[in-house]
């Protein structure tokens, strides 16, 4: 606006110039012809006289100075006012002040006789132009007030529709097509966030595609990684881990206190993501020298040497251990999900201990939790009910379950009486993680069988009760060995002399191992079938090979479990009568707990892993075995009924119920060319690498992360909604 006012007056002054020239013209020839200096002086000072006019000059053709007024500057000669008057901008400063140059002609009969030049003075200019912003000023900003009070009263009007379609959206729902949506559902936004909604699916599809990237083989998992994704997407919220095993135990040897690590596929995947959490541990307080060190509130700080994290331990009484965990847990719940050919036994009593236990641990979680909003990590079948425990104390608090083991078909989970209250328990999860897309389906189905709740299978989220729980696949893994660590073995070649001069065998004899809990799902009887059909099938084998079978006991009190182990003890003999002789036994049982470091030396010295589980959630002993072979040798022979086969394709994959193909994989593993064992085994140890503990514990505490920022926005969203509400009376 500035400019464009300049031009216009500039233009205004030139005609002004030019009237002043021709009104002059006369006197001045006249005077110039009777070179009267004193009449021009006296013209152009009766001119000066106009009130925007600053001073005025008289110039000859040839560009000498004839006459000027007293204000006109000394500095500014003929030829410099020709040249200013030519510019875009014809204007110079005098005394601080802004003037127009104009040089114009001044001709009579005979032609041009002189130049005139003009200054006129532009201060009004810049006065007008300050009002002109003023005016301006004032106008906007009562238009956008006019916009302001428009749109705070179509907002008024159409709050309510904004804030759900908002939720909405958020919630997921609306952003896939109305083609996916459920029978009889609307997932379709409101039609004024309809363009919100498109934009808003584009740019998810984008992040989903950028967090798939970073999830790739370059963004490597490990606790420092955790550990930032703790600080940064959860601010460091207190993380609380519940489960019934304790990562260690403390025993009273004599007169001196022991700590061990429990022979648990969950102590061995969780406990490097407490490390790297810094959080509390709850867990039963089984060890016989556990109450000897803890502090005053059962707590004590574990590792031993390293103090990363709190150990809170509950006592359970012989009767609620009985009922709760031998009772309702493992001859109800295991059975049930594994359906592994053994009954499963559904008692009242137990159940009211079960109920009574995971009670108390609730409690404990109250206890332990500093703020209103803690993330909670339930694990395993022995906390169905905890979830919905613990959100009706703390509404607020994100809480992952983590189901370790698989999950039955609608049909087999019906023979549960308390399958609704145990679904119900569930469903206070903020997500509930299993090990395969397959379980989670089976889940999903068992709600929609036993439960009035909504389910949206195209987001997996299952609603109940006002709660959303997410239904996700986390495949659980290990923690991958350090360099540090690997350093620190021995050689496998050591490894293999050792367990040689063990059993007392020679150095080229094959070796295949096993190692589980004695349990009837984990296919220890398979395996002992199937080493016996190969000795019968391939006798040349005969001295030549041997089956090393590690069984840690547990749950020895149970019927079902005592009675398996005897059976395995009789096969076991009557294979060795069979095929053995002296100074030689095809298979070795031992029934002990064997360490950490034991059990990775067997690793390394074995030919061959077996891992035969007739049902189960993921088993990481396959994990741990490729994890032990950094000389990427030895054979994995792995179950098709474990969840790890579909993370595994590389192992030997087998029906365990088929003996002869048990047999006949088993002799292809000890007579497979090491160029063949290596070229698997590389690929084994990428995958587990990759996709190790500290990225199924990253996605589970990323997609928390995720689910508690949603909620903050949510929450703000119905703060702002009912301050709306308040408010609108007071309007009116």
């Amino acid at each position: 606006m500035d400019q464009l006012t300049l031009r216009w007056f500039a233009r205004d002054l030139n005609a002004r110039g030019e009237l002043v020239a021709n009104t002059l013209s006369d006197p001045v020839g006249e005077s110039l012809l009777q070179d009267n200096k004193r009449r021009l002086q006296s013209l152009i000072d009766r001119a000066i006289q106009d009130e925007r006019m600053v001073a005025i000059g008289l110039c000859t053709p040839d560009g000498t100075m004839l006459v000027r007024t007293a204000q006109f500057p000394k500095s500014l000669s003929c030829a410099n006012a020709s040249v200013i008057s030519q510019q875009p901008e014809p204007r110079l400063r005098i005394d601080g002040g802004p003037v127009h140059v104009g040089v114009h002609p001044v001709n009579n009969e005979t032609g041009r006789v002189a130049d005139l030049v003009l200054l006129h003075d532009l201060s009004f200019v810049d006065r007008r132009s300050l009002d002109t912003r003023r005016y301006l000023i004032v106008l906007i900003s009562c238009l956008g007030l006019v916009m302001a009070l428009i749109t705070m009263v179509v907002a008024q009007l159409s709050w309510r529709g904004w804030v759900s379609g908002v939720r909405a959206i958020m919630r997921g729902e609306g952003l896939l097509s109305p083609m996916l949506a459920p029978s009889g559902g609307n997932s379709a936004p409101p039609p004024e966030l309809e363009p919100f909604a498109a934009d808003l699916r584009a740019r998810l599809r984008d992040l989903e595609d950028e967090y798939r990237r970073a999830q790739g083989p370059e963004a490597e998992w490990n606790p420092e990684r955790l550990r930032q994704l703790l600080h940064t997407r959860m601010r460091g919220d207190q993380v609380i881990v519940v489960s019934n095993r304790e990562p260690y135990i403390h025993e009273k040897e004599g007169e001196h206190v022991v700590v061990k690590r429990p022979a648990s596929g969950l102590v061995t995947a969780v406990e490097p993501v407490m490390r790297a959490c810094s959080g509390t541990w709850i867990a039963h307080g089984s060890g016989s020298g556990d109450k000897l060190v803890v502090d005053s509130r059962d707590r004590v700080r574990v590792p031993p040497g390293k103090e990363e994290y709190t150990l809170r331990r509950l006592w359970l009484t012989p009767e609620e251990e009985q009922g709760y965990y031998y009772g309702f847990a493992n001859e109800g719940l295991w059975p049930l999900c594994h359906v592994a050919h053994v009954r499963p036994v559904f008692r009242e009593s137990d159940w009211e201990a079960y109920k009574h236990v995971n009670q108390r641990f609730a409690d404990a979680v109250v206890a332990e939790a500093r703020s209103e909003d803690p993330i909670v990590l339930v694990q395993d079948y022995h906390f169905a009910l905890l979830p919905a425990m613990i959100r009706k104390r703390l509404p607020r608090a994100t809480i992952l379950t983590f189901w370790h083991i698989p999950w039955p078909n609608p049909e087999s989970f019906g023979i549960c009486p308390w399958r609704r209250e145990i679904l119900q328990g569930m469903l206070g999860s903020t997500i509930l993680g299993f090990h395969t897309r397959y379980h989670c389906k089976n889940f999903l189905e068992t709600v929609d069988r036993y439960l009035e709740a909504r389910i949206e299978h195209e987001h997996s989220t299952i609603s109940f009760q006002q709660d959303t729980t997410l239904i996700e696949a986390y495949p659980i893994s290990i923690e991958w060995p350090t360099d540090t660590m690997v350093s620190r073995w021995p050689s496998v070649s050591a490894c293999r002399a050792k367990l040689m001069e063990r059993l007392d065998l020679p150095h080229d004899h094959k070796v295949a191992v096993g190692v589980d809990r004695f349990d009837y799902t984990k296919g220890i009887l398979e395996r002992l079938h199937a080493v016996e059909r190969m000795l019968e099938k391939y006798p040349e084998w005969i001295g030549r090979f041997s089956f090393v079978q590690v069984a840690a006991p547990s749950r020895s009190s149970l019927e079902e479990y005592k009675s398996f182990q005897d059976r395995i003890h009789r096969v076991t003999a009557r294979i060795n009568e069979r095929f053995g002789h002296a100074g030689y036994a095809p298979v070795h049982l031992l029934a002990q707990h064997f360490g950490h470091e034991a059990v990775n030396e067997l690793y390394r010295a074995a030919d061959v892993c077996l891992v035969t589980s007739l049902h189960d959630g993921m088993n990481l002993v396959c994990k741990e075995f490729v994890a032990a072979r950094d000389d990427e040798q030895g054979v994995l022979i792995l179950s098709r009924f474990a969840g790890a086969a579909r993370e595994m394709p590389e192992a030997l994959i087998v029906n365990p119920y088929h003996v002869e193909e048990l047999a006949d994989a088993l002799l292809r593993s000890i007579t497979m060319p090491p160029a063949e064992q290596r070229e698997r085994m590389a690929s084994l140890r990428m995958t587990v690498r990759e996709f190790n503990v500290y990225r199924w514990a990253g996605r589970m505490l990323a997609d928390a992360g995720r689910t508690r920022l949603r909620e903050r926005i949510e929450a703000r969203v119905q703060r702002h909604q009912d301050h709306h509400a308040d408010a609108a009376p007071l309007l009116h």
